[in-house]
């Protein structure tokens, strides 16, 4: 028998986190742990001496994965002993060193059992949350095939049984379904009546009773054969089911004995304080209220015993002395102050560096500006220049066309005045042609007259030389013109007057004034449009 008073066993009791529901513990003993868990529930001081026998010998192999095994089964000793200010020592310093030596198996059982031991002092939020904190690992390590999936199946089943407790069916049919489907998926020919259990309390709940009692009596026949104490629970569970139906006198059958069987192993105190209360309720309703005054004075009486503010090994629970928390809290702290630095340290080399590169950029910029604007400038200095010198050539080029052109001016007027000599010579030979020899004379007349037309010729040669282009560029502008109007134009170009122009192609003042009437029509020049000026252009 037990020295003391054994507390729930965390609603499975703690055969859920031990996984002897659904697996054997990867964990390794020796005899030290043997001889504690021999002694579990015989002599608390002998398991205990034991335990820490055992976590002496994992630290000195330094051997954390088994320590921390070790650390959390006496916690739950502890647990079991109501001792809960140092079932919580222990496991926040299981959880610290599996989150030191980043062993997630070993965080999902510590979390599964922080969680029951939230919920018995209804702390829902804060068992969820491990529970969940426990089934996510779970998930995590199962999908990487590093668990089998017993674990897995014994978060899901923690779950469940978390929330039909607090009477949540529905959810928790979806945690049993869950449970079910990775259990099936190993190809189990057995039936695992935990599970049945839970199944058949939850057709109840959704009206399904015939199936819930067949369902429910062949689990409590399992139970029965190999491990009475769970019976505490198959009882409860019937009389849960029967307080559906409306069969109260089976019902408060069903409390009682779950009652006595708690009471004969010892075991799931929660139930027992659970159907004290439900007992109380059904009496106070048939107006039994003796009997109903006696049920919830006992579950008052144990919830004061176990949870109660006067009980000196809990009285920290209610003050939430979550060292874990703290000294987690604490390393994360420094953590991010260490990453704080770190980052800084980054943040400041990358200022640096970005400093540098910005400075390196500018001066690049700057550099490259002065170099640009120099060029700029040295181009502008050699475009200036370059001009000059165009305008200087182009000036000198002008000087010398029109010296040239002067030049060739005065050639023509020396041919017009030697034609002007020739007839007035041949006018004043002619009127004394008595005194001449006619014949003589008509040969050096007929002579020079001959080369009126090569002065034309002698004159257009040195003309194109001197103006190499204007016959071009006029020709091109306008395509009509004649050769006469081209004679013309190179004649108004040096400034002739009608009667040199006359005088030099040999034809008369009359035709032409016709000549640069028609070129000016050729030229489209308006009647107030300069002639001279416009051919000067060329």
């Amino acid at each position: 028998m037990m020295k003391k008073l054994s507390l729930i066993t965390k609603f499975l009791t703690l055969l859920v986190s031990a996984n002897i529901l659904f697996g054997q513990t990867p964990y390794q003993t020796n005899q030290y742990l043997e001889d504690a868990r021999k002694n579990k529930f015989l002599n608390f001081e002998k398991a205990t001496h034991n335990y820490k026998k055992s976590i002496e010998y994992f630290a000195y192999k330094k051997d954390t994965f088994n320590l921390i095994n070790s650390i959390n089964e006496l916690s739950e000793l502890y647990g079991h002993n109501l001792d809960f200010d140092k079932s919580y020592d222990g496991y926040w310093r299981a959880l610290y060193l599996a989150e030191e030596s980043n062993d997630q198996f070993s965080k999902s059982r510590v979390y599964q059992s922080l969680g029951w031991l939230y919920s018995f002092y209804n702390r829902n939020k804060k068992a969820l949350e491990n529970l969940d904190n426990a089934l996510n690992i779970s998930k995590k390590l199962f999908s990487e095939k590093k668990i089998s999936v017993d674990y897995l199946i014994s978060d899901y089943f923690s779950i469940a049984n978390f929330y039909r407790y607090n009477r949540d069916f529905e959810t928790a049919r979806k945690y049993v379904d869950s449970c079910y489907i990775f259990y099936n998926s190993e190809n189990n020919e057995t039936q695992n009546y935990y599970l049945e259990a839970e199944k058949g309390f939850l057709l109840a709940a959704e009206g399904e009773f015939p199936e819930a009692e067949e369902t429910l009596e062949k689990s409590y026949e399992y139970f029965k054969n190999n491990n009475e104490s769970y019976l505490v629970i198959i009882h409860y569970l019937f009389a849960r089911v029967y307080q559906m139906k409306g069969e109260i006198e089976k019902s408060k059958f069903h409390f009682s004995k779950s009652l006595e069987v708690s009471s004969t192993h010892n075991s799931h105190m929660n139930y027992k304080i659970i159907n004290h209360k439900e007992l109380s309720k059904i009496y106070y309703d048939s107006k039994e209220y003796k009997e109903a005054f006696f049920h919830i004075e006992k579950a008052i009486e144990l919830e004061n015993k176990i949870f109660g503010i006067n009980s000196k090994n809990n009285e920290y629970l209610f003050e939430i002395k979550d060292k874990y928390r703290i000294q987690k809290n604490e390393q994360e702290q420094i953590l991010k102050e260490q990453k704080l630095l770190k980052l800084e340290h980054k943040q400041k080399i990358s200022l640096l560096r970005s400093t540098l590169l910005f400075v390196t950029l500018f001066f690049l910029l700057v550099f490259g500006y002065m170099v640009f604007k120099n060029l700029k400038r040295k181009h502008k200095r050699e475009k200036i220049l370059l001009k000059q010198k165009q305008r200087i050539k182009l000036k000198e080029t002008k000087k010398a066309i029109e010296l040239k052109n002067k030049e060739l001016a005065k050639s023509a007027l020396q041919l017009i005045e030697k034609d002007e000599f020739i007839a007035s010579l041949k006018n004043a030979l002619t009127e004394n042609k008595e005194d001449l020899n006619l014949t003589s004379i008509n040969k050096v007349i007929k002579s020079i007259q001959s080369g009126v037309g090569s002065n034309w010729k002698e004159f257009e040669a040195r003309f194109i030389d001197i103006n190499q282009d204007f016959y071009k560029k006029i020709k091109k502008d306008f395509p009509a013109l004649t050769q006469t109007d081209l004679k013309i134009c190179a004649l108004i170009k040096l400034n002739f007057s009608s009667k040199d122009m006359a005088s030099l192609l040999g034809i008369s003042i009359e035709s032409v004034h016709t000549s640069r009437y028609r070129l000016r029509k050729k030229l489209k020049l308006e009647r107030n449009d300069n002639l001279v000026e416009f051919v000067s252009q060329y």
